[in-house]
């Protein structure tokens, strides 16, 4: 996902360490601890990006393509490859606790990458559906901003009930989150919950009932 130290760019390193200063710390921390993580001078910052603002912005853009490849990377890879490596990646960890960042400080930066992330998530369910990997759904985009936002919020859940968490140990943050979740989640995923359906039929029927169905957040109904 990243490239080796060695071959960045003096941008590229300052920019990496951005990231993992904002995902470890928060976008609070200055530009002298960024170019501390970096091991250069805040002159040299600021003469790659001008302003904090300008480099905050090139994170977000790198984090959220890197977010695109790691999804198509997890869905081209074999699940037995794939969880081999998963759990105790750190660029995984960097990631998940960035993006964490920018959804809880809310704000526009905030629901700009939600939505991006939304707007991604999308296209990948859209392929795994066509693919034959995931069962489609009746509202596609409805059903991928639920799972995005149950996943991002059940992160939100477990560092804020345990905020003495070593952030800066993104591997152990990333097998600790996946040794707790990854059961439930692929077996919530793959088996379902209720045993019949006889909750989604009545659910159906009251919506095909119901005239002015409510809309939800793209302007389309919440349910078809």
């Amino acid at each position: 996902m990243s490239t080796a130290s060695t071959d960045l760019t003096g941008r590229a390193r300052l920019r990496d360490a951005a990231i993992e200063c904002f995902a470890a710390r928060g976008f609070g921390e200055s530009l002298r601890a960024i170019a501390a993580r970096a091991g250069v001078t805040a002159g040299l910052v600021r003469h790659h990006f001008g302003s904090k603002d300008v480099l905050r912005a090139e994170c977000d853009a790198t984090v959220l393509e890197r977010y695109r490849m790691l999804k198509t990377q997890s869905m081209d890879t074999d699940p037995a490859l794939l969880f081999s490596t998963f759990p105790s990646s750190r660029e995984g960890g960097i990631l998940m606790l960035y993006i964490l960042r920018s959804v809880r400080d809310g704000g526009t930066a905030g629901r700009e990458f939600l939505a991006n992330l939304v707007t991604e998530a999308l296209v990948f369910t859209r392929d795994a559906v066509a693919r034959g990997i995931v069962v489609p759904s009746r509202n596609e985009e409805a059903r991928v901003r639920f799972l995005v936002q149950q996943a991002v919020g059940g992160l939100i859940v477990k560092l804020a009930m345990y905020p003495d968490t070593d952030l800066d140990d993104f591997s152990g943050v990333m097998e600790c989150f996946s040794a707790e979740t990854m059961l439930p989640t692929l077996e919530l995923y793959t088996e379902g919950l209720f045993a019949d359906s006889g909750y989604l039929d009545q659910f159906l029927a009251y919506a095909a009932a119901t005239p002015n169905p409510p809309a939800g957040p793209a302007g389309e109904p919440a349910h078809r």
